[in-house]
């Protein structure tokens, strides 16, 4: 049988063809091909099949597929590739394609695709062709039968040249943030007012974890309601009556100082309302040290987990204000195991101006911070954010710090400024976001309303190693 296949040395810049005239009977071609999580997540991006027995680990083993499984069509896309590119190649036309899957393809096998020439009509250039793929094993996984219209006229042209996608694991710092927080037990944390879909699949999912005991504290028939519709079960599910946001509100923060609840997570109300409650001097969860909040993202472009502080709380801090948003950062990167946390602080430019105040406040956290008033970590400022996240952004500039290009945190200057960079990074960097709130007796998962139940489950990851903290370290 006259088989093409590339060999080392092979030209493979140019495909070339086989028209109807060159085509025999047990001629064809083949390639091989290892499968990796890569190509799981390209494949899941362009067809828009994200089953999670594809691309979700920890479902991969609850369903004992362990590891995870390749799309059915990844290997059929392979049959196409073979007889688009090399038999009978460029002007080739698919007709019609049979398949049958008989075995599962996972992360790791090499596959060799093979397609053999069964048939030939030279009048109507119909070809026919067996469609094999086989494993390292030698063992069958996707058998079939290809019909094409072969080309009439030989070709020989440029393979095209494809930009090289961006592509990150936007699981893995997830998973590890799951696995960090799955070495302790459950916490049992409040959920106030989950009467949107978000918000209760959220806590929910969360508790199927094991990450928390989910305490509901909302109107109890809105919230079986929302729970019937979305077809989600409450059973052992602790539910806490209260008749309105307000009222959960106080109501979460009431069973948080009495220590019925060990950390809360904001539902669907608005963040005012539960912080509100939170900060109150006669009944809230106050400590000496301010409250703020930290935005914990995944952005696929940098290479490693990014803090934002104050993006949701605190308005237009002070110099004092700001003193406790840099502490509760740093204690907080230090609960997610980042020994050393590198801090910028920043404003619109590198240096110290007088005429910008977040330049001069940058300045004198970066001295506190040198003569122990702030500790833990590594502070300097100001620095502008690309000379924070990019190295060479800050050898362009001449910086020599030892912050600079390595951030771990980044200190905005006000809630404009941090909520923008924070917004921006999600939806336009695609990143995925974390929130809590720090400089609370208690720790506090505060997301977005829109946000999805991935970042909620995150969230509560990150409550649950500060609740334990909490537990040695109270705040």
């Amino acid at each position: 049988m006259n088989q093409t296949s590339p060999a080392a040395g092979e030209d493979v810049e140019f495909l070339e063809n086989h028209p109807i005239g060159e085509i025999r009977v047990g001629d064809g071609a083949s390639l091989t091909r290892a499968v990796t999580n890569r190509d799981l997540q390209l494949f899941a991006a362009v067809s828009g099949e994200v089953i999670p027995a594809h691309l979700d680990t920890q479902y991969a083993r609850s369903r004992s597929f362990q590891p995870i499984i390749a799309h059915g069509m990844l290997g059929g896309s392979l049959i196409s590739i073979v007889l688009g590119t090399r038999y009978p190649g460029p002007g080739a036309i698919y007709l019609d394609q049979t398949l049958r899957f008989l075995k599962p393809v996972r992360v790791g096998d090499t596959l060799t695709v093979t397609v053999t020439v069964s048939s030939v009509e030279p009048a109507t250039r119909r070809v026919k062709l067996a469609t094999r793929c086989v494993d390292q094993r030698g063992e069958v996984v996707i058998d079939g039968e290809a019909d094409v219209l072969a080309p009439a006229e030989k070709l020989r042209i440029h393979r095209a040249d494809l930009p090289e996608p961006l592509l990150a694991d936007k699981n893995l710092r997830y998973e590890q943030l799951l696995a960090m927080a799955k070495r302790y037990p459950a916490i049992r944390m409040g959920v106030v007012h989950p009467c949107s879909r978000e918000a209760l699949d959220g806590a929910l999912a969360a508790a199927r974890l094991g990450l928390i005991e989910p305490v509901l504290i909302g109107p109890q028939a809105k919230i079986r309601g929302l729970a019937e519709t979305e077809g989600f079960a409450l059973d052992g599910i602790a539910l806490v009556d209260a008749p309105h946001s307000h009222a959960a509100a106080a109501r979460g923060v009431e069973l948080a100082r009495a220590g019925e609840v060990e950390s809360l997570m904001k539902g669907s109300l608005h963040s005012d309302e539960l912080l509100a409650e939170v900060v109150s001097a006669t009944s809230g969860l106050r400590t000496k040290r301010r409250i703020s909040h930290v935005f914990a993202l995944d952005v696929p472009r940098y290479p490693k987990p990014l803090l934002i502080s104050d993006a949701a709380i605190n308005i237009e801090p002070d110099l004092e204000a700001k003193v406790d948003i840099v502490q509760n950062a740093i204690d907080f990167a230090r609960v997610l195991a980042i020994a050393h946390p590198k801090v910028a602080i920043l404003s619109a430019v590198e240096t110290v101006t007088p005429k910008l105040r977040s330049s001069m406040d940058a300045a004198a956290l970066a001295k506190m911070s040198e003569r122990g008033q702030i500790t833990g970590g590594i502070v300097d400022g100001p620095l502008a954010f690309d000379n924070a996240v990019s190295l060479a952004a800050a050898q362009a500039k001449g910086i020599r710090s030892p912050v600079a290009g390595e951030a771990d945190v980044l200190i905005v200057p006000d809630i404009e400024a941090g909520n923008m960079l924070a917004k921006q990074l999600e939806y336009l960097g695609d990143a995925q976001a974390a929130g809590i709130v720090m400089g609370a007796r208690v720790p506090i998962a505060l997301t977005s309303r829109a946000d999805s139940a991935h970042s909620r489950i995150a969230s509560c990851a990150a409550a649950l190693l500060l609740a334990h903290h909490y537990r040695t370290s109270p705040p």
